[in-house]
Formats: C-alpha cells, sequence, structure tokens
C-alpha cells in the first residue's frame, strides 16, 4: 500500500454538492494505509442540506477513517505544535477558504488546520470547487499557485457556458496529487478541458 502510515488530514468545507465526491476520495486514500482524520468548517458541522446531514455525515467520517471528526479551532490548533499530519487535503475547497487561506484569515476549524500544516511546512493540497474561481478569487487562486508547500488537485470549468468562472477539482485525482506532493511535486496537467467538450 502506497500510503501506509501516512498521516493524513482532510478538510471538508462548505461546498455541500461536492462533498458527496469527496467520500470515495477518503476511502481511497484509507485503502492505501494511510491514517485519515477529518476536519469540518464550521458550514459543513452546521448546516443540514440536500446533499447530506450533518450528524449522519459525522457518523460515515468516523465509520470510514476510525477518528472523530474534528469541529473546533481548539481541537484543530495541535495539528500544529504536534505535527500530527503528513498531508493535509483541503477537499472540497471553497471560495471563501480559499480566498481566507490567501489572506492568513484563520477563524474556522478548517482555517487552523491549514495554517498549522503549513507552519510545519508540510503539504497541503487544495481540492477547489467555487463559483468563483475565474472571478474575483482569481488573484487568491493566482497567489496560492505559487505558494511554498501548496499544491492543487488538477480542476476544470465545470460549466464553462452557463458558469464561466466556476472551477472544480477532479476528485478522482486526490490520491495521485497526494503521491506527488508527499515527493515534492505538482501533478500535471493542473488545468483540464471541461467535461464532454463545449459549443
Amino acid at each position: 500500500m502506497l500510503l501506509s502510515g501516512v498521516s493524513i488530514g482532510v478538510v471538508m468545507t462548505g461546498s455541500h454538492c461536492t462533498v458527496g465526491a469527496v467520500i470515495p476520495a477518503i476511502k481511497r486514500l484509507k485503502s492505501e494505509g494511510a491514517l485519515i482524520t477529518v476536519i469540518f468548517s464550521y458550514t459543513v458541522n452546521y448546516t443540514d442540506n440536500r446533499f447530506y446531514n450533518v450528524e449522519e455525515l459525522k457518523k460515515e467520517m468516523a465509520m470510514i477513517t476510525d477518528n472523530p471528526v474534528i469541529t473546533t479551532i481548539t481541537d484543530a490548533e495541535p495539528i500544529g505544535p504536534n505535527k500530527l499530519f503528513d498531508v493535509l487535503v483541503v477537499a472540497p475547497c471553497t471560495g471563501n477558504t480559499l480566498a481566507k487561506m490567501a489572506n492568513s484569515i484563520t477563524d474556522t476549524p478548517a482555517l487552523m488546520a491549514i495554517k498549522a500544516q503549513l507552519r510545519n511546512q508540510r503539504p497541503v493540497i487544495i481540492a477547489l470547487s467555487t463559483n468563483d474561481g475565474l472571478g474575483c478569487n482569481a488573484r487568491n487562486l493566482g497567489y496560492l499557485l505559487n505558494a511554498k508547500n501548496v499544491y492543487f488537485v488538477p480542476f476544470r470549468q465545470d460549466d464553462p457556458l452557463n458558469k464561466s468562472t466556476s472551477l472544480v477539482a477532479d476528485m478522482e485525482k486526490v490520491f495521485d496529487t497526494v503521491v506527488y506532493a508527499m515527493n515534492g511535486k505538482q501533478l500535471q496537467p493542473l488545468l483540464l478541458g471541461p467535461l464532454g467538450g463545449v459549443g
């Protein structure tokens, strides 16, 4: 198993419609031997919606990972001093989290986990899911593409004709991105073509 004994934190933020696509990626990491702990942003932890019930999602994550979900800033803070994770995966990563990360804002468990991981100069992997990745958030994306120890799951415009600024990562590439990032490399190609083409 390629990730045997590797400790991975998975931060889930509030792109509710994308959470379902992240779960198979977590299972894949687990199947390759990774030791996984999930961290919820406040939005994920407190918002029941048409895609999931919070308590059911929390139970599912605990069952898959064999670890309780981290849901508070206080519980996320030790990630830094205790060097809890070899790799941190932010999936899905909303535009809100992307913008706060780029501007050093730490006001949720998700952002505390990211800050704590970067403090240790260990890899943080971003799996985008945002409607404004090519809008106002493009400047934050550009900044983080050049940030040390930050890697991106390859992404695409998910609906170029109807949502021209929207970007979403290919969650099936989370595993490969982790493997590359552990070796200090960005998985390529980073920019993917739209599904099914356009026009």
